[in-house]
């Protein structure tokens, strides 16, 4: 189950708030991404396209 997985929270959230994106790892192909106030819905994403998702953004292809 989604809920029972070891969330993480990036350490750029800080320790006052709980307004952060939580990750969790249920195996080593998929992410599973969730809002920390309100913890579902639960997205699932396969790993590799997260990876890529997130270089695109590092490197300035994806925003603004």
């Amino acid at each position: 189950m989604l809920t029972s997985l070891d969330w993480k929270r990036s350490s750029y959230s800080g320790g006052g708030g709980n307004n952060c994106v939580e990750i969790a790892v249920p195996d080593g192909r998929t992410v599973a991404i969730r809002d920390s106030v309100r913890p579902t819905p639960v997205i699932t994403v396969q790993r590799a396209a997260l990876e890529h998702l997130l270089a695109g953004v590092r490197a300035g292809v994806l925003g603004g």
